[in-house]
């Protein structure tokens, strides 16, 4: 492990600035690492070798340490078919390869791709997940269409970059945590059922025994309706670039 590349994570608990608990079910956990990763990939037209593949505490994914020609090292995402010994590079005139990173205007169409941006030059925001890839479906006027994993369907701007490949760690999704204590050590607290709880405490509490919710909808212990209650900001900028949903 490289140790400029990673510095202690300060845990937060799920509390805000005033040590109120603003997100439920956080809190313990073991001590960890962040693992500074290369979001941007900007180290165009300088290769790197990939030194070794490790495991990161604070993501699904795998990750990669990588040493470029100038003896810079930083760390990217593991894809599927990724080795140690393999040649990775950056920028518009690399080759086709798993790992390496380019515009999504010198993609081919039906590729999988991952570590998505937005806006080129932010860096990658998008399929970071374990097992994560979206898929280019069509290119027009400046704009690349994508299938996200998702399943949404959403224009990005040609220039904007991404990494081919899959990302690895697969069988992720079917990990089996097998104890309450593994699940505290990764931070997660239990969660207890409202209609287990008092009144004061949760709409679904109080009563005699058991009990159901008592009520046409489900709510949140807010009095927030629970189902085909619409969360999202519908005024979000990038609303006009989603062509659909499957």
């Amino acid at each position: 492990m490289n140790k400029r590349l990673r510095k202690i994570l300060k845990k937060q608990g799920g509390r805000d600035a005033g040590g109120t608990i603003s997100v439920r079910h956080q809190g313990g956990g073991s001590k960890r690492y962040l693992r500074v990763i290369d979001w941007k990939r900007d180290k165009f037209a300088v290769p790197g070798r990939v030194v070794c593949l490790e495991f990161d505490p604070n993501r699904s994914a795998q990750i990669a340490l990588v040493q470029y020609l100038d003896g810079d090292q930083r760390y990217i995402l593991a894809p599927v078919d990724l080795k140690v010994g393999d040649q990775i590079i950056s920028g518009e005139k690399a080759e086709i390869k798993v790992g390496n990173t380019l515009p999504l205007g010198k993609i081919p169409l039906g590729l999988p791709i991952h570590c998505l941006e937005i806006r080129p030059g932010k860096g990658a925001q998008l399929v970071r997940g374990a097992g994560g890839a979206a898929f280019i479906m069509a290119k027009e006027n400046g704009l690349v269409t994508i299938k996200l994993p998702s399943g949404e369907i959403k224009l990005f701007p040609e220039k904007a970059l991404a990494t081919i490949g899959q990302l690895g760690n697969l069988e992720w999704k079917n990990r089996f945590l097998g104890k309450a204590g593994r699940k505290i050590r990764l931070g997660i607290r239990p969660s207890v059922r409202g209609v287990a709880m008092n009144p004061h405490s949760h709409p679904h509490g109080g009563g005699d025994g058991r009990s159901g919710i008592g009520m046409p909808s489900p709510l949140s212990p807010w009095g927030k309706k629970t189902l085909g209650f619409k969360t999202r900001n519908h005024k979000k900028y990038s609303n006009k670039l989603i062509i659909g949903r499957s």
